[in-house]
């Protein structure tokens, strides 16, 4: 099947009307009207070209719909034959993460490439440091049919994922942490991995990859830069971040003081206070991913405590401090 051929079938498909074509005749060449075309009562017909040869387009019947058809897809038709009729599959994919492509490049891209339209989300994929062989690597986690890898430096890629409805893992998140662990395994490597929303289909992969890189930003604000993070746990930065960082320093100097602003100048005593948040307050488990005894970790909270005011073993003073260590930072960067 030519290119043409499924640009022809994918439209009949979309319109729900038999669509056809033939090289144009000489005597069609005078025939058919360009724009909007002739009708016999059964059929509609349209001229258009095609990587420089002209074609007679045939829609089955002859109303108004049918006409308005013939006039629209002559044009439509030439949308697939614009500048990006070379681009690799990659680069068409990079131009759709980044918002560079239009309806008809998005549709042109499914023609070519036999991407079928099926829900996906993007995982941006950020190394500490370049690896070589990460492209390759990440490739090899990908189904080549439907999940594609892009390249935007030697530390920065994009890992997009489609949904087919069979995955053994329970979410975006759950996938990202996954690959996560394969890679590091794999070359020893420390990342961060920015998970998308789970969009529509590849028209909106846009979407997925502005929140995917924006959770990336934020980790590297907020986290550390390492590890698994999503757009959502970023909400209440970025709710901060739309307001201006006059107001936001006038409260901070409201409400905070020397001692409060010791424990955030000391990394060590934010990073402990960090993880315990993140970890969902449990002193257990903080005290393993810290490598810490647990009553290192309990001084560390009662030295927190007297600082601030704030037991972060309590919830509501949880969320206080939280809002304060985003406020710290925001004011920081």
């Amino acid at each position: 099947m030519t290119e043409l051929d499924k640009i022809v079938a994918d439209i009949s498909a979309k319109l729900g009307v038999r669509l056809f074509f033939r090289e144009e005749s000489r005597a069609e060449k005078e025939d058919v009207c360009a724009a909007g075309g002739r009708s016999d009562g059964k059929h509609t017909y349209f001229r258009f070209s095609f990587h420089g040869k002209d074609y007679t387009g045939v829609l089955d019947g002859a109303t108004k719909t049918e006409k308005n058809y013939a006039a629209l897809l002559p044009a439509y038709i030439a949308a697939f034959e614009e500048k990006n009729g070379e681009l690799t599959k990659e680069e068409y994919l990079k131009k759709l993460l980044l918002g560079d492509c239009s309806a008809a490049d998005a549709y042109k891209y499914s023609i070519r490439f036999s991407v079928k339209e099926t829900p996906c989300f993007v995982l941006a994929v950020r190394f500490i440091k370049a690896y070589p062989e990460a492209y390759a690597l990440l490739l090899q986690y990908g189904d080549d049919k439907t999940d594609a890898v892009v390249k935007f430096d030697e530390k920065n890629f994009a890992f997009v994922k489609a949904i087919s409805g069979t995955e053994e893992y329970s979410s975006p998140a759950d996938y990202a942490e996954f690959l996560s662990r394969f890679v590091s395994e794999e070359l020893g490597a420390r990342l961060c991995i920015g998970v998308g929303s789970t969009v529509r289909g590849f028209y909106d992969l846009a979407s997925s990859y502005t929140h995917a890189a924006a959770a990336l930003k934020y980790a590297e604000i907020f986290s550390g830069g390492e590890g698994v993070h999503s757009y959502k746990e970023y909400m209440l930065v970025k709710m901060l971040e739309e307001v201006p960082k006059e107001r936001l320093s006038e409260f901070m100097s409201d409400v905070t003081d020397e001692q409060i602003k010791e424990v955030f100048d000391d990394e060590e005593m934010l990073l402990t206070a960090e993880k315990f948040l993140s970890s969902s307050l449990n002193v257990s488990e903080t005290s393993r991913s810290l490598y810490m005894h647990r009553n290192t970790l309990l001084y560390r909270l009662d030295k927190i405590e007297k600082a601030t005011g704030l037991n972060i073993r309590l919830f509501p003073d949880a969320v206080t401090f939280r809002i304060l260590t985003v406020l710290y930072k925001l004011l920081k960067k």
